[in-house]
Parts: structure tokens; C-alpha cells; sequence
């Protein structure tokens, strides 16, 4: 009799390696604005479920769940199975716990947050679990920087990518051994806010990793589809409209201005601070042009003022794939006119904040609305 264990395959690997039509789902990075993709999230959970007539999980829906910083604890939780109320309960429980101002604070020497809570409250949610953990229920990527040698990390639990194993030699340890909590925990690790994330790369060497923001991926939607579609990587999924749909979901974006007075005067760490918040949202919109040139979209959604939307663009060689995008834009006159609500500047300031939890039920609020009218049963139908 054989062992069904050895023919049976995992759910990562039908997901990952089996025939037919593949999904997408990639998750910004954003701090607390994370339950802003958590209301998308909700409301898409709900109109499939709608569709199925039963419950559906995200984890059986989606081949490939991945994401930055806030978005990466996300797509750790949907790919472990747990469902979108679950994560939902889990924030509110985390971010007060996180981002709770400390009593002594040196700005510009130490990070502002003790990172040993949410390194707590991650280790008591995945636990002991790694990379290869068969209770990942789908593809999950992850991505991170590693900041001592400069190198964007973006990793999968991909058992045919290059790292995966552990070289005879043990030059280096194979991604597969990695701890999930130190990975999603990494992702986390934005300078300023936290401090770096050490993760052991080979026996006695450790790399110092800090959020995936600071890569060209905190939206990484562009990524995902890198790691799933280049065939040296080992996935190697066919593209087109009809073949591979790409879901990115914000957790708010917005235009970083600044007095140029105030800022002359400003210390150099804050000045670091800006110019590192400016620089996320360059590479968020450079990943939102591409990504809208490769693909043919029914959310058609504006990059800045000179491009706009670029739904009228078609690819030069057709589109690679289907893109939804879903956000919010945390600007008054927008939540006005796409949301209908009345949010003073005062608001709109706390809610572009990284760190304030304060801000969670107004942007769950938002968000949530935004859902209702941004996610159409027509685009699930596919």
C-alpha cells in the first residue's frame, strides 16, 4: 500500500505548481493603516462568499499571498488559514500594545518602539512554525531588506527556488529553515520605529534585516509577480488576462508635503525621516505604473496628475496579466467626493501616521466604505 503522504500533494504546492488559471494577492506596508487593506480585505472575503453560497477562505482562493511590513503579517495570517475577522481581532489587540509610547525616548539614537511585543504577539500567533511549514495553506512571500549587504530579499516558500535547501557545504542556510516570525517580524523592522531583525544565513553568520518598505517593494505586487512568473525561480506561471489575476490593496496613500521653511530648519534625523517616507511613496507609484502598463485593469487607478490612470494604455506585446487595485487616499477632498465622509486636515494628518492607533476606527470607517463602492461583484466573476 503506498503512503498517501508521498503522493498526495500539499495545499502550497496545488496552489503553487498545478495546472489552470492563478491569483494573486499582494499587500502594501503602511503601520496601523494596515486595517485599511483589512476592510478591502472583509468586503472581498464577503462577495465571494456571497457568490459560493458557504464560507471562503482567502487562502483557498488566492495561489500566491504575499506582502511588505504591515502587509506581510497579513498575508501570513490569510495564508495560515485564519479568515479576515480573525486578523481583524488581532490588530485591535496589537497595535496598542505595539506602538505605545516608551517613557524615556532619545530621538535619533534608539528606535521609538520596543519591538519585543510585536515579536511577542507574532511568536504567539505562528509559534515555533518556519518556511516549509505544510500549515501554510498557499504561496506566501515575504519581502525584506537586509541591510548589511544591501540586498532586497523577497522570500517564498517556494521548495524549487535557488536558497531553498541548505548547501552540502553549509556556506549558507536554506530559506526553507527560516523562522516565519522572524521573517514577517523583519519585514516589520522600520528604522526610526523599530529596531532591525537579526536572522541567522549561516552557521554562526547572522544578517541584519529591516522592513521591506525601504526596498523598491512596499507595494509588491510587482515582486510577486517576478517570484511566480520567471522560470529560473521555479515557478514559472503562464501570463494573460485569462490565465493570472494580480489583487494589490493600499493601506492609504498620499502625497508627503512639507513646508520647504520648516524643513530648513529641521534636524538632520527628521530630514532622513522625510526623505525616507518620500522615497516609499516614489517606488509605490513607480510599481503602480508598471504594473498598470503590463496588465489590463477594470480599477483604473490615478498615479499622479501628469499620467493619470493610464486605463486607456494598452501593453505593446498585450497585457500580462488582470489587475484590481484597491485603496484609499488619505486627502480630504478625495475621502469627500470617492466616500462621502467630512474628515478635518487635523484627521487626515493622524491617519497618515504610521504609528498612531488612535486612528484605526476612523480609517476602518473609510476604508470600509470605499470597500463597498470599489469592489464590484463583476470582478470576482472571472
Amino acid at each position: 500500500m503506498s503512503d498517501a503522504s508521498q503522493t498526495t500533494p500539499s495545499a502550497r504546492d496545488r496552489h503553487l505548481f498545478a495546472p489552470g488559471s492563478k491569483r494573486i494577492l499582494a499587500l502594501d506596508g503602511g503601520g496601523v493603516r494596515g486595517v485599511v487593506a483589512l476592510a478591502f480585505l472583509k468586503e472581498i472575503e464577503r462577495t465571494l462568499a456571497a457568490q459560493a453560497g458557504r464560507p471562503v477562505r482567502l487562502c483557498d482562493y488566492f495561489d500566491l499571498i504575499g506582502g511588505t511590513s504591515t502587509g506581510a503579517i497579513i498575508a501570513a495570517g490569510l495564508a495560515l488559514g485564519h479568515n479576515v475577522d480573525d486578523l481583524i481581532d488581532f490588530y485591535q489587540m496589537l497595535a496598542p500594545r505595539v506602538f505605545r509610547q516608551p517613557m524615556v525616548r532619545l530621538p535619533g539614537w534608539k528606535a521609538i518602539f520596543d519591538a519585543r511585543a510585536l515579536a511577542d504577539a507574532l511568536e504567539g500567533v505562528i509559534g515555533d512554525r518556519r518556511l516549509d511549514t505544510e500549515d501554510l495553506q498557499t504561496g506566501l512571500g515575504v519581502t525584506l531588506k537586509r541591510l548589511d549587504t544591501g540586498s532586497a530579499w523577497v522570500l517564498v516558500n517556494n521548495p524549487h527556488s535557488t536558497f531553498w535547501e541548505s548547501p552540502a557545504d553549509r556556506s549558507y542556510i536554506g530559506n526553507r529553515h527560516y523562522r516565519l516570525a522572524q521573517i514577517v517580524r523583519a519585514s516589520t523592522a522600520a528604522p526610526h520605529y523599530f529596531d532591525p531583525q537579526k536572522i541567522e544565513i549561516a552557521d554562526g553568520v547572522e544578517g541584519l534585516f529591516v522592513d521591506g518598505g525601504l526596498t523598491p517593494h512596499n507595494n509588491p505586487a510587482l515582486a510577486l509577480f517576478i517570484s511566480a512568473f520567471v522560470p529560473r525561480l521555479g515557478i514559472g506561471w503562464d501570463v494573460g488576462p485569462d490565465k493570472l489575476t494580480i489583487v494589490s490593496i493600499g493601506a492609504g496613500t498620499f502625497r508627503d508635503r512639507f513646508e520647504a521653511s520648516k524643513l530648513a530648519r529641521a534636524a538632520s534625523v527628521r530630514l532622513a525621516l522625510r526623505a525616507m517616507i518620500q522615497q516609499i511613496g516614489d517606488s509605490q507609484q513607480l510599481i503602480l505604473t508598471l504594473m498598470s502598463l503590463l496588465s489590463e485593469s477594470p480599477t483604473p487607478w490615478p498615479i499622479n496628475a501628469e499620467l493619470g490612470d493610464l486605463g486607456s494604455m494598452v501593453a505593446p506585446r498585450g497585457a500580462l496579466f488582470r489587475f484590481l487595485r484597491y485603496d484609499i487616499k488619505l486627502e480630504g477632498e478625495w475621502l469627500r467626493d470617492r466616500v462621502g465622509a467630512s474628515v478635518s486636515a487635523d484627521q487626515v494628518r493622524q491617519m497618515r501616521r504610521l504609528d498612531d492607533a488612535r486612528s484605526m476606527p476612523l480609517l476602518s470607517a473609510l476604508a470600509a466604505e470605499a470597500a463597498r463602492r470599489q469592489v464590484k461583484p463583476e470582478h470576482w466573476t472571472a
